[in-house]
């Protein structure tokens, strides 16, 4: 049953509106799953993203305008919680980490802070040094097939990293997208570094567009995986199919106990392309996906809820159906890597170009979401937290759908603070 209603919802004008839209004049064939430029999952930026990001650029504040709302937020009676986050934060760029990454795609933080960073197209896992920014090639996966929005996707540590040293991946082949795991050992020389792939889970429909990729261990030590739906929409209902889903296994890729379907590694459906999860200090776990010409979603992912697709887009009010707690228009957002920090969750926009915030109270919003960096860094892909309360912020202008700048791509550090 649905949490929320249309009813409910507050609209709040964020930004510049003056491109906003939900769709193209040219309607999509929807019955064939192709999107529109304003819906496709890594549509290109827009003309507002051509501006140069500025070294002393610090802080974004949204600028509000009396256009059609390009934001909005539950506001349903919250589940109890300590306190609800202020509605209002400021965000400043600390600094530049590295740059020079081609097509960057996933991020762990490494104990002692150096990052692996994964290239979807070169299939290439970087370390980063957390001194000075200095690169070195950790190794390459083998059996990457690169195009279209697949390559090499998500990267996620084992929670026994500082002893079993094993790394997680998710990846396209020719016929498929898989989850493997493979073993680091730094002390090897670099581009050695990694181990053989072992395969934990294969068969997870692969498209040109729609591969989801974003894969991360939860605060109960399973491992849950975002799926995209290959651009075959009717896959996200079938709970058959590992396409358009929100998946939990284990360490060794078996469905997870307790899932809400026996033998299942499926935890949730109805999703068209799931590339942000994260979890909040009570355990709750937040995806954002991508919308196809209206809505794009930030949900909170309950085992066995149906949130919608293809059947509904955004929120709805339907029975059966699980409605986003926030949405923008999908020319504003196209969301991909999500984190939280400091009471909320964070989202990382490509055509959009910006970093979104939505301030939690529970279950809910606490308020509108609130917009930064508005085209000072292009598209930007990988949000995560930097374990000090801040955070770190991959942009992805390189990956053929962006204007590179010099520089691009760069992985900057931001502190945030609420209120």
């Amino acid at each position: 049953m649905p949490r929320r209603t249309a009813a409910l919802l507050v609209a709040i004008a964020l930004g510049s509106v003056a491109a906003v839209g939900c769709s193209s004049a040219a309607a999509p064939d929807r019955a064939a799953g192709s999107s529109s430029g304003a819906g496709a999952p890594d549509a290109p930026a827009s003309a507002s993203t051509a501006a140069s990001p500025s070294a002393s650029s610090s802080s974004s504040s949204p600028s509000p305008s009396a256009a059609a709302p390009t934001a909005v937020a539950s506001t349903e009676a919250p589940t109890p919680s300590s306190s609800p986050a202020p509605a209002a934060a400021s965000v400043t760029v600390r600094g530049t980490v590295t740059d020079g990454l081609k097509s960057p795609w996933g991020l762990a933080v490494l104990p002692g802070g150096d990052l692996l960073v994964s290239e979807r197209d070169s299939a290439r896992v970087l370390r980063v040094s957390a001194k000075d920014g200095s690169k070195a090639v950790a190794g390459t996966v083998p059996g990457v097939t690169s195009g279209g929005e697949g390559g090499l996707l998500g990267l996620a540590l084992s929670p026994d990293f500082a002893t079993d040293h094993r790394v997680y991946a998710y990846f396209s082949t020719g016929s498929d997208n898989r989850i493997v795991r493979l073993d680091l050992d730094p002390s090897r020389p670099a581009g050695s570094q990694l181990g053989a792939p072992t395969v934990l889970l294969s068969g997870i429909p692969h498209g040109p567009r729609h591969n989801g990729g974003r894969i991360a261990f939860g605060p109960d030590g399973f491992l849950y995986a975002g799926t995209g739906d290959a651009n075959d929409r009717s896959l996200a209902q079938d709970r058959d199919s590992l396409g358009g889903k929100v998946l939990r296994l284990t360490r060794d890729g078996t469905p997870a106990p307790g899932n809400p379907f026996p033998g299942s590694p499926v935890w949730s459906l109805g999703h068209r392309n799931v590339q942000g999860l994260a979890w909040d200090p009570q355990g709750r776990l937040w995806a954002s996906e991508f919308g196809q010409d209206t809505w794009d979603e930030l949900n909170l992912i309950t085992p066995g809820g149906n949130y919608g697709w293809p059947t509904v887009e955004g929120t709805a009010g339907r029975a059966g159906f699980t409605d986003p707690v926030a949405q923008w228009h999908t020319a504003d957002a196209s969301p991909s890597g999500i984190a939280f920090a400091d009471g909320a969750v964070w989202v990382a926009a490509l055509r959009g170009t910006r970093l979104w915030r939505v301030p939690l109270d529970g279950d809910r919003a606490a308020g509108a979401p609130q917009e930064f960096l508005n085209g000072d860094y292009g598209r930007l892909r990988t949000v995560a937290a930097d374990g000090d309360g801040g955070l770190l912020l991959v942009t992805d202008n390189t990956d053929g759908r962006g204007s590179p700048r010099p520089g691009d791509d760069r992985i900057l550090r931001l502190d945030v603070s609420a209120g």
